[in-house]
């Protein structure tokens, strides 16, 4: 677990293998709850490669020192996080 939110990562490694590879992150918000978007690729065991770019919105608690995964908003493609932006774009301007 995560002390700090510079710490936090979604890196996740399985028989030596890093399955989940943190491209990015962007800390929108830090505090006793801490809000992150991951950019991350996936590895495709199938293919030996990793797949296209996804991306998650993450938020943690802090408790007890450490911080604790509480709830994620995978956005599974390009298209899907082009959408969100422009729905976004078009509300705060």
């Amino acid at each position: 677990m995560a002390a700090t939110v510079d710490e936090i990562t979604i890196n996740y490694t399985e028989d030596d293998q890093l399955i989940v590879q943190e491209l990015d992150k962007v800390i929108l918000s830090k505090g006793a709850w801490t809000t992150i978007l991951f950019r991350y690729q996936e590895w495709n065991r199938a293919k030996g490669e990793y797949g296209p770019e996804k991306y998650s919105i993450r938020r943690y608690q802090k408790v007890s020192g450490t911080y604790r995964p509480k709830s994620k908003f995978n956005i599974s493609s390009k298209s899907q996080a082009e959408k969100i932006v422009e729905a976004l774009n078009g509300w705060i301007q």
